[in-house]
């Protein structure tokens, strides 16, 4: 009797194991598009991973931000030996520094999946990578376009990628790491790939950007470079930097060191000039333009109140005033005093700097949204200037081109030329009845940041022959949601923001907007991403497609970002990421 109990008991104990051993070890099938998990370890159709049935049936082969030309495959997988893969360049004299510096990315972030231990069956991978140009300036011009062959044969794995320019090459290691999988079944652990593809790739829009926020809350140049490495990975190009802000002034200023005296939060928050030279050929090397920007007139104040003292008179007014509902529209209040001359010649410093310390790539952003009349109205030197006329709304518009016109002036003072394009948000001063008359539609661009039902603006802008880019308020605000009665965004809604019925080629492209007021270090990754990849994927191949159609691999780019070292929001419970096709609708 002891003996049959026993023979039970091990009997039971060896079903929960065998149970557990399915629970633990899904293989995964290709069914309709899907990959369904599947417990039957003997179905010749199973792969060992969800990655890897991923790259087989996923719609793009997972590749985000999905391609838009030609695209052709064998859903063969054949897996790498990772100790033999080699990398030529073919490229013109001059690419050597910052091919390198991707090819380093790349191989780090392959190694990341180390140790690897498969010895049968794997093969060398050669990469030869072959750029036409080799100018290292990025702008709104430069050739972004790349192919990508993978051939399996003679028993080597070659990619080849060619392009126009070294940000084509760059787009297209990234696509390539993409299509590189790590392969893993029972002890056996490598990397594979598909045994043929071929991609034709490029975006939709010049201007794919990105705003951060270090006016209200600073963020570490650490913090900065993660985010770069978000957007390299999700082949966003612009940076949008909102540097200061009435609340700081963080950005070092050689030649006028009292900005940071007065406007940083402290010594620890400043933005050197090392430390900019760092994060630029940082940016660079990703594939990323950083576009800076300098708020004026109004969002001026910690860091214009040393005028007086020097001598030169009020720089800015209504400068941290109360109560502030009176003078901003947010605290603390701030805004540049038009009517003093000095003025100029303190922009005249502050653009000559941003000269120095910026590569000159054809942009600049003035910001120009939201001045606040009742300021400058209830500033005596500012009424006395405007003596004889009528203090109507018309009046202190002009007096606001006046700023416009002379800060402009300035600028080409300091540059020596007049050939940027000057990025100005949208405001009473670009309203089609008035825009001709402060800014001309050859020097200036106009971010838009209305909701979705405003886009009557955008066609009148466009009818104006500006050209436009498009931060859509109640779709790409990303800081919505956690203050007020604004409203949270999720990916879908972020990813299906088409941004404008029409094709135009006025459109230069948009930006999703992380304003500062409720992020730091500690917080913003999470704000950010993943819905900054969703907006990538509209701004550069602006699919027809829903959310719902690009989800799985959406979930693929999540988990890059996450490798990447990035605290990206969870999307929806893993169960589902795993159950493809089991939770539509959901979330």
């Amino acid at each position: 009797m002891e003996c049959e109990a026993s023979l039970k008991n091990s009997a039971a104990i060896l079903i929960l194991l065998t149970i557990f051993s399915h629970v633990n070890s899904w293989y995964f099938k290709c069914e309709n598009g899907f990959c369904i998990r599947n417990a039957d370890p003997n179905d010749k159709s199973n792969y060992p991973t969800l990655e890897l049935c991923s790259l087989v049936c996923s719609s793009f082969h997972n590749v985000w931000p999905q391609p838009t030309g030609k695209m052709a495959s064998l859903k063969n997988i054949v897996r790498i030996n990772p100790n033999k893969i080699e990398i030529k360049l073919n490229g013109p004299p001059g690419t050597d520094h910052f091919i390198a510096d991707n090819i380093l990315h790349f191989s780090k972030k392959l190694k990341k999946e180390e140790p690897y231990n498969c010895t049968e069956k794997v093969y060398p991978l050669k990469i030869i990578l072959t750029p036409k140009s080799n100018n290292p300036h990025l702008d709104l011009n430069t050739n972004e376009s790349y192919t990508l062959e993978i051939i399996y044969e003679d028993d080597t794995i070659t990619a080849s990628i060619n392009a126009y320019s070294i940000f084509g090459i760059r787009h297209g290691l990234e696509t390539l790491f993409q299509l590189i999988i790590p392969y893993e079944d029972g002890n056996q652990k490598c990397i594979a790939t598909l045994s043929y593809v071929y991609i034709s790739d490029k975006p939709v829009y010049k201007h794919r950007g990105l705003l951060l926020d270090t006016g209200r809350n600073f963020l570490s140049v650490d913090t900065i470079k993660r985010h770069l490495d978000g957007m390299a990975a999700s082949k966003l190009n612009v940076l949008h930097w909102h540097i200061t802000d009435s609340q700081s002034f963080p950005l070092e200023v050689g030649r006028l060191p009292n900005m940071t005296k007065y406007g940083a939060y402290s010594e620890k928050h400043i933005y050197s000039e090392s430390a900019i030279k760092d994060l630029l050929q940082y940016a660079n090397r990703r594939g990323v333009r950083i576009l800076p920007e300098i708020d004026a007139p109004s969002h001026a104040g910690n860091g214009w109140q040393w005028g007086e003292e020097a001598g030169l008179g009020n720089l800015a007014v209504c400068i941290n005033r109360q109560p502030w509902r009176s003078f901003c529209i947010q605290p603390p209040c701030g805004q540049l005093n038009p009517t003093n001359q000095n003025l100029y010649s303190v922009l005249k410093d502050l653009y000559s700097h941003m000269r120095d310390h910026f590569p000159d790539t054809g942009m600049f952003h003035m910001g120009g949204d939201e001045v606040f009349i009742p300021c400058w109205n209830s500033t005596q030197e500012i009424i006395d200037y405007l003596r004889g006329k009528p203090l109507t709304t018309e009046t202190f518009l002009d007096l606001w081109g006046e700023f416009q016109r002379k800060a402009l002036a300035a600028y080409d003072r300091a540059f020596e030329h007049e050939d940027t394009s000057i990025v100005v948000w949208t405001s009473h001063i670009t309203q089609p009845e008035v825009i001709r008359k402060y800014l001309s539609n050859e020097r200036y661009i106009i971010q838009t940041w209305v909701p979705e039902s405003n886009i009557n603006l955008i066609t009148e802008l466009l009818k104006l022959e500006y050209r436009v880019i498009i931060s859509t308020k109640d779709k790409w605000y990303l800081d919505h949601g956690f203050w007020g009665s604004t409203l949270y965004y999720n990916w879908k809604t972020v990813y299906e923001n088409k941004m404008y019925k029409y094709n135009h080629e006025g459109i230069l492209g948009g930006e999703v907007c992380m304003w500062g007021e409720l992020v730091d270090d500690n917080n913003i990754d999470s704000r950010v991403w993943p819905r900054a990849a969703a907006a990538a994927e509209r701004l550069w191949s602006n699919p027809r497609s829903t959310a719902e159609f690009a989800q799985y691999r959406f979930f693929a780019q999540r988990k890059r970002l996450v490798d990447l070292g990035i605290h990206a929001e969870a999307l929806t419970p893993k169960w589902c990421v795993d159950s493809q096709g089991e939770c539509k609708t959901y979330l």
